[in-house]
């Protein structure tokens, strides 16, 4: 038996072992609960099919209202949900699921491998579908992927959160209402259920009892948005909301003098760098890595950490956080204006230079203002250009962005999906590439050796980081404020991940 089965196995294993099948004594569902959210809830979050590789936050809907054959959960990188277990064959090449019988969604639907089937043929994604040759639908609580050759990642893409390949919408229903229907009345298996939503301003569910893993203890939820921070505060105070999401140091300090309110800290997903967009263009400062290198050394990363987070923020020298499997830990560079000074001059720049437009990721645009700042204390002048999310990621992943970025990567998984959309040439938000890294890069894909592998990653992620490919500044770790009805906001309890999660977890306090 090779190292990847008898991971295979391990993994069978764990799935008897995890404790997450149906509670045996339930309570029933009572109270409401609400969530003030950071930024507009976008309908297309309603369905698993519309999620873009990558992207983390329709995750916080998904969580909610529908569910996967396997995904992260508490204590485990890849728990079985939908599928009760699974299996690979020795050639690496065939994953069969066996799926939990009995399950309906929440129109009474059952749920088959024909839905899994379905939900695979709509999710997005190029590489995931490259990589499968087939989905067959063995019976109807077995499922077999075939891929065209052993891809070590498949698991990771399919049960994590790099891709919602692994979510299921109900076949049926969907062909029966459309996309826009669906969008209007999603129907799903997870642990609430849809009852109504106003565009841009709050989506409102209700617990559904036939939640195969227990039943939730809330019997309503609702999500609000309310992209202001201050409002997001006040309306914890005066008990409008029971979660207020991202609140600043400032505001954080005020939920820490209220003896009524908690402070919570969750996140750790995201790493926040500065990527030099005009790097590959040979007449640009950007090409020499002396430059590259004193921006750099010219941020200070821990008092951004405590300006923006309380120092909840650990600064980090590698866009993979340290907890990834493969990744490589590497110290953050200190803060040294005077070298970034030097370095400077000895590049030709001795007064600086104007390097343009800076683009803070939204909605972090206070932490692309202190980047400005202390990049303009060496010399090299930014413009901060904030832009609404949307259009922010439209013209990022279409390559019209021109200067710095203040990014995130948020993407899940592992070293390998987590330097997919920057490293190598095909990936959405890569301006350039190094063609040695890129020809490692697509060795590791198909390496089967863990060890092997690792090593290949390993030798990336130093070489990114001698030739300053990014300028990672911190693992994002932010502050939420609980309100007094709250027990459990079951925010970390998958760590890392950035708000409440499982939601059938949640308790509030008993009156």
């Amino acid at each position: 038996m090779n190292q990847w089965c008898k991971l295979a196995a391990a993994a069978f294993i764990a799935v008897v072992a995890s404790g997450l099948g149906p509670v045996a004594a339930q309570t029933k569902p009572e109270g409401e609960m609400r969530w003030a959210l950071y930024v507009t809830i976008a309908p297309t979050w309603f369905d698993p099919g519309e999620a873009s590789p990558g992207v983390l936050t329709p995750f916080w809907i998904l969580y909610a209202m529908h569910d996967a054959l396997v995904k992260p959960m508490p204590g485990q990188r890849m728990a079985p949900s939908l599928a009760e277990s699974w299996t690979v064959s020795e050639d690496l090449r065939v994953y069969e699921f066996t799926l939990r019988p009995g399950l309906k969604f929440h129109n009474g639907d059952a749920f088959t491998a024909e839905d899994v089937q379905y939900s695979f043929q709509r999710a997005k994604g190029s590489l995931i579908h490259q990589k499968v040759k087939e989905v067959a639908i063995v019976d109807p609580t077995h499922v077999r992927f075939v891929l065209h050759e052993p891809w070590p990642d498949f698991m990771t893409f399919y049960g994590t959160l790099v891709s919602a390949a692994g979510w299921i919408v109900p076949k049926n229903y969907m062909e029966k209402v459309g996309l826009a229907g669906f969008k209007r009345h999603p129907i799903g298996l997870g642990p609430y259920k849809f009852v109504s939503s106003t565009p841009g301003v709050d989506l409102v569910m209700e617990a559904y009892d036939g939640f195969w893993r227990k039943t939730p203890s809330v019997k309503r939820i609702v999500f609000m948005s309310i992209p202001e921070a201050t409002t997001r505060l006040a309306m914890l105070m005066r008990g409008e909301v029971d979660v207020a999401y991202l609140l600043d140091a400032s505001l954080a300090e005020s939920v820490k003098r209220d003896p009524k309110l908690k402070l919570a800290f969750s996140g750790g997903i995201g790493t926040a760098y500065l990527d030099f967009l005009d790097m590959w263009d040979p007449k640009s400062p950007w090409a020499d890595q002396r430059v590259r290198l004193a921006a750099s050394l010219a941020i200070d990363r821990k008092t951004i950490s405590e300006v923006e987070t309380l120092g909840a923020s650990p600064p980090n020298g590698n866009i993979v956080p340290p907890g990834f499997e493969f990744a490589l830990k590497i110290a953050a560079d200190p803060y040294d204006p005077a070298r970034a000074k030097q370095l400077l001059a000895e590049a030709g720049y001795p007064n600086g230079f104007d390097a343009g437009d800076l683009y803070p990721w939204p909605p972090y645009f206070t932490t692309g203002e202190a980047v400005t700042s202390y990049l303009g204390a060496v010399g090299i002048k930014t413009r901060v250009r904030t832009m609404e999310r949307a259009a922010f990621y439209a013209a990022l992943a279409t390559k019209k962005l021109k200067g710095l970025c203040v990014c995130v990567n948020a993407v899940y998984g592992n070293a390998a999906s987590r330097l997919s959309e920057t490293v190598p040439p095909e990936g959405v938000y890569a301006y350039g590439s190094f063609p040695d890294i890129e020809a490692i890069y697509k060795q590791q894909a198909t390496e089967t050796n863990v060890a092997k592998r690792e090593a290949m990653l390993h030798q990336i992620q130093q070489t990114l980081h001698e030739r300053r490919r990014f300028a990672p500044i911190y693992d994002y770790i932010w502050a939420s404020g609980i309100g007094p009805r709250v027990e459990d906001p079951s925010l970390m309890a998958i760590d890392p991940y950035p708000w409440s999660t499982p939601l059938e977890d949640v308790r509030l306090k008993k009156p």
